[in-house]
């Protein structure tokens, strides 16, 4: 039996040595964590005591060609919970729903999950509407139910576009991330962006700022900006003009690009229908990635006889006719079998200079056969079509030519007067500018700059040529010859008194599922001006217009008039007189209504004016202008004999904007558009009733108000 002294040893002996199992395993469980994990702890310490906030960097702004603000980012807020301080989820919940129009149940949903310290509740929250939060959180009945503790605050920014539905597609637009998602917003995203800045502070367990605690902030960097091509005066009167035309024609879309000849500067874009990016449909995905969308430069369609711009320069340059050459049009052509037809029923003996005024179809057939596949394409290639312009923005087509090899007659005939082709409306003013500036195909762009916060110029756009399809002798045959389709032929609807301008109709065929549309249509006018030494080009297109008759010369060449007429009168540039010619006098259209046809055309033909009908039947039911509109010698009057009476927004003309003109000027505008002066006060327009872009009859008296400042 061991003595106690031996038992009290052994227990000792025993305590010691788990005493010292558990210092060794306390030292290797200190190892691990000092040594092994130290990294990891230290990582996750840090993020449990310090709370990391990122600092939105101001997104760069976008100025027009003059320095007008088009788009900048304005601040705002995040408005956050710390779901560790909220006291009452159901009352900060029904306050959130009420106050920014929350679903509560989603709220109290977000701030009942305590292991996070911050939620988002909402983004993009004005100012104004977090200095409301600010003030009612101190506020009974909030401050007795303590339902808004926990509510805080983070900075952001929202992007502001000060126009509204102005430039839409081309600015493009941000999501609420402030990264850009479509137009210039996406191409340029990378310039505009900017760099995020941070801040970090110590916080204590429920993730409140501890008072003294260390912070760090670290600035963001601020985008850079972008200075267009695009003048805001000039892209104001594309929008107002094309928010008529839309009205006016029911349209399902119209569409304009104004771009300066010389450079391939884009000076306006327009497309409607659109929206205020300022408050997008971002609840309707569809509608909105179908508005956002710049169909300009992505949809392609057969331009019709705007593309015989391109068919008389390739003929004349390659020297296969002259604009005094006779032909022959009897209504239709063969070609290889296929019947071929013209518009009209026949145009008989014509030059070819009377067959650009007259678009005959016919004529543009033979001058394609005889340029051959092997030219015609040549020169087609060298106006750019089949490849995209590389214009700086986002989603652009190339157009389409049928290959080359498979390339039937029929087709190349038709090719000739704008079918079997298909083009952006974009690549076909390029291509049109370059068959009157001289023969230069320059490459369109739309960013002049981009500039630093700073103004130091970080990029410039240079023009630059791409090709030279023809020579400068054929560019100023085709100018004239443009400058005679207004005057004399089918453009005569876009022609401005005392102004020298040039242009081409068309009226294209719509497909759909491969087979032709009947009675819906897509209207254009490719237009330039002055004529003999251009400023500019202007391309209208009206898509699938919801009136009697829906050629390019009635829906899109009165609004592309009205468009020159203000850029004319913008850029300063007077009106001028062909050589040996006179200026064309304004006449009253006369009331034909109830007459027949040949009565009709008559009376229009002794007060120099021209007509067109929808129908074969006798007697006259409606006429568009209204009797009393003035309108210039040689222009088109509608008659309609089917039945069907002209929408009533076309019984009314746009009224002009006058103001900053003086007393002649302003006359000599409300006259040409069929309107009556009264006259108060010496000096410059400054108020005119009715206002300008209001509808009112032929005739309608406006009066004007001058002032001498």
């Amino acid at each position: 039996m061991p003595s106690p002294g031996m038992t009290v040893r052994k227990r000792l002996i025993w305590m010691m040595g788990g005493f010292g199992l558990l210092f060794l395993i306390l030292i290797l469980r200190l190892f691990s964590l000092q040594v092994l994990q130290s990294e990891t702890l230290s990582r996750i310490g840090a993020q449990q005591w310090t709370r990391n906030g990122t600092v939105t960097a101001r997104r760069g702004a976008i100025y027009d060609r003059n320095g007008r603000l088009l788009a900048q980012s304005t601040t705002a807020y995040i408005v956050c919970a710390n779901p560790r301080l909220v006291k009452n989820p159901q009352a900060f919940a029904q306050a959130m729903a009420d106050l920014l129009q929350l679903d509560a149940a989603v709220v109290a949903q977000k701030v009942v999950d305590t292991s996070k310290s911050s939620v988002i509740l909402k983004r993009q929250v004005p100012r104004e509407t977090v200095d409301t939060l600010r003030t009612l959180r101190e506020r009974s009945p909030y401050r007795e139910t303590q339902a808004l503790e926990g509510l805080t605050f983070d900075e952001d920014t929202r992007r502001w576009y000060p126009y509204g539905a102005f430039l839409t597609q081309v600015l493009g637009l941000t999501n609420v991330d402030s990264v850009g998602q479509s137009g210039l917003e996406q191409r340029y995203e990378a310039y505009l962006a900017g760099q995020p800045g941070k801040i970090v502070g110590e916080v204590d367990a429920k993730a409140r700022q501890l008072a003294g605690g260390q912070s760090e902030y670290v600035a963001p960097i601020p985008g850079d900006n972008l200075r267009l091509t695009v003048d805001q005066n000039l892209q104001s009167f594309m929008e107002k003009a094309l928010r008529q035309c839309l009205d006016v024609n029911k349209a399902r879309r119209v569409q304009a690009i104004m771009m300066d000849v010389h450079t391939g500067e884009i000076l306006a874009m327009a497309v409607k229908p659109d929206y205020d990016p300022n408050d997008p449909p971002r609840q309707d995905v569809e509608t909105l990635q179908a508005l956002m969308r710049i169909t300009a430069i992505s949809d392609v369609y057969e331009p019709g006889s705007t593309f015989k711009i391109l068919t008389t320069a390739a003929a004349i340059d390659a020297g296969v006719t002259t604009p005094e050459e006779g032909f022959y049009c009897s209504g239709k052509i063969q070609v290889d079998g296929d019947t071929i037809r013209c518009w009209s029923s026949a145009h008989r003996a014509e030059s070819m200079k009377k067959a650009l005024q007259n678009s005959c179809n016919p004529v543009f057939v033979e001058l394609a056969m005889r340029l051959g596949t092997e030219r015609f394409y040549r020169y087609l290639r060298a106006f750019g079509l089949g490849v995209p312009t590389d214009v700086d923005l986002p989603g652009e087509g190339q157009g389409i030519l049928i290959g080359q090899r498979y390339l039937k007659n029929v087709d190349l005939a038709r090719v000739g007067f704008g079918q079997s082709v298909a083009v952006t409306p974009l690549q076909l003013l390029t291509a049109a500018c370059a068959a009157v500036n001289g023969g230069k195909l320059m490459r369109p762009y739309i960013v002049k700059e981009v500039q630093a916060q700073d103004g130091t110029v970080l990029e410039r756009t240079q023009p630059r040529v791409v090709a030279t399809p023809i020579s400068p002798e054929t560019s100023a045959v085709v100018r004239a010859l443009l400058e005679s389709v207004v005057e004399e032929g089918g453009g005569r609807n876009a022609a401005l008194p005392g102004y020298r301008v040039g242009g081409k109709t068309g009226t294209a065929q719509i497909y759909r599922d491969g087979k032709i549309v009947r009675d819906a249509h897509i209207g254009s006018f490719l237009g330039f001006a002055p004529a003999d030494d251009p400023r500019f080009a202007l391309l209208v297109v009206v898509d699938e217009a919801g009136v009697q008759v829906d050629y390019g010369g009635t829906t899109a060449a009165p609004f592309a008039k009205q468009i020159i007429q203000d850029a004319l009168t913008y850029y300063g540039i007077a009106p001028q007189l062909a050589p040996g010619t006179t200026a064309r006098p304004d006449v009253r259209v006369p009331d034909v209504r109830g007459m027949s046809q040949a009565d009709a055309a008559r009376a229009l033909r002794e007060q120099g004016l021209t007509y067109l009908t929808d129908g074969e039947q006798p007697t006259v039911l409606g006429q568009m202008p209204l009797p009393g509109a003035r309108m210039s010698v040689g222009s088109l009057v509608m008659l309609y004999v089917n039945g069907a009476q002209p929408p009533a927004t076309q019984d009314f003309l746009s009224v002009p904007d006058v103001r900053g003109l003086s007393i002649v000027e302003a006359n000599r505008t409300l006259r040409a558009r069929g309107f009556i002066m009264r006259i108060t006060g010496t000096g410059l327009a400054v108020r005119q009733k009715p206002a300008a872009g209001e509808f009112a009859a032929p005739a309608t008296t406006v009066e004007v108000e001058f002032r001498v400042d």
